[in-house]
């Protein structure tokens, strides 16, 4: 349930940093500054931005659901609007942040839909919270295997901060997105590309916004590739109401990972968006929102209890008497 009523209810800030009909909202957790947008009402439905990017690149989905669905989108710490302290960018502190930004503004259940790394934190939120997870949704998600752009590993080298600096030079940004501009007046598909690298990389001209992002990037990429995976527990989404969605031609995270993960969850649904890469929620908002709203309208919520998750993890963890075994 949702409740927006409950005293102390955060400051909005839409009028200076949010989208029209799709506001931006502004909660204290633990000394640090933590932005959400929100928009609709009904059953809530929380979109999780991946690296770099920030509840804002959510807004065409978020507003196409608004008719039948409560729809939040925080700025991750360390991305958007919100705080970039000095601190832990792992996926389980990004998870619980998103619980305490959850339970500050009443909301004790919702369904987590996450892309890329925000697939890696709803994973992580599910595995640490299942029981505010009423369904999972995974986009072009990350955590799902080892392979992975060459960019992003070459990201993770030494000394790469140093190199985000120039690329995110203002200079190289305004060339970046007029040479996309141009290439799209002249019916190139490949601009909207260019215009989206330098949509990602605007945050990073600021230096504690690139510290963050080193941290989160080296918290689950290294020059190997991904270096977190949730693959040995995808048992515990069997029957779980989960979708899987991936781009077409993603080039960052292969359309493999989403395969292999559908077969490795009983009862998933699969999508798959043929004008999609890497972003499919910047690249088609109206294909990937359709994909969502058919499948919340479709499944039944489900709720995990504390005194059920035994049983869950219990599906593949017998118990042996250490005596016998090593006898």
């Amino acid at each position: 349930m949702t409740s927006f009523a409950a005293p102390g209810y955060p400051p909005r800030i839409g009028a200076v940093h949010g989208h029209p009909g799709f506001d931006a909202w502004e909660v204290e957790l633990h000394g640090h500054r933590a932005i959400y947008r929100t928009v609709g009402s009904g059953p809530p439905v929380v979109l999780i931005h991946g690296m770099i990017n920030s509840s804002r690149h959510w807004e065409d989905v978020a507003l196409r659901l608004a008719d039948r669905y409560q729809v939040i989108a925080p700025d991750l710490i360390g991305h958007g609007d919100s705080a970039r302290p000095r601190g832990d960018y792992s996926l389980g502190a990004h998870a619980a942040s998103i619980r305490d930004l959850l339970a500050a503004i009443g909301v004790d259940r919702a369904t987590i839909v996450g892309h890329s790394l925000g697939g890696g934190v709803a994973m992580q939120f599910f595995y640490q919270f299942p029981q505010r997870v009423e369904r999972l949704g995974l986009v072009s998600s990350g955590g799902l295997g080892r392979e992975v752009s060459p960019m992003l590993r070459g990201a993770a080298l030494p000394g790469a901060a140093a190199l985000l600096a120039a690329a995110a030079h203002p200079q190289v940004l305004n060339a970046l997105s007029a040479s996309g501009a141009r290439m799209r007046e002249r019916g190139h598909c490949k601009g909207i590309y260019l215009q989206q690298i330098a949509r990602a990389l605007r945050p990073l001209e600021h230096s504690d916004a690139r510290e963050a992002f080193v941290h989160t990037l080296r918290s689950v990429i290294d020059v190997r590739g991904q270096r977190v995976s949730a693959t040995d527990r995808l048992y515990l989404l069997t029957d779980f109401p989960t979708l899987v969605v991936w781009g077409e031609r993603d080039n960052t995270i292969p359309l493999a990972h989403g395969r292999a993960t559908h077969e490795a969850v009983p009862g998933s649904r699969f999508e798959t968006l043929p004008r999609a890469a890497h972003f499919p929620h910047l690249e088609d908002p109206e294909g990937l929102a359709d994909v969502l709203r058919d499948w919340l309208q479709t499944t039944e919520p489900t709720h995990v209890e504390d005194s059920e998750w035994g049983s869950v993890v219990g599906r593949r963890s017998p118990r042996n008497r250490v005596d016998q075994v090593l006898a």
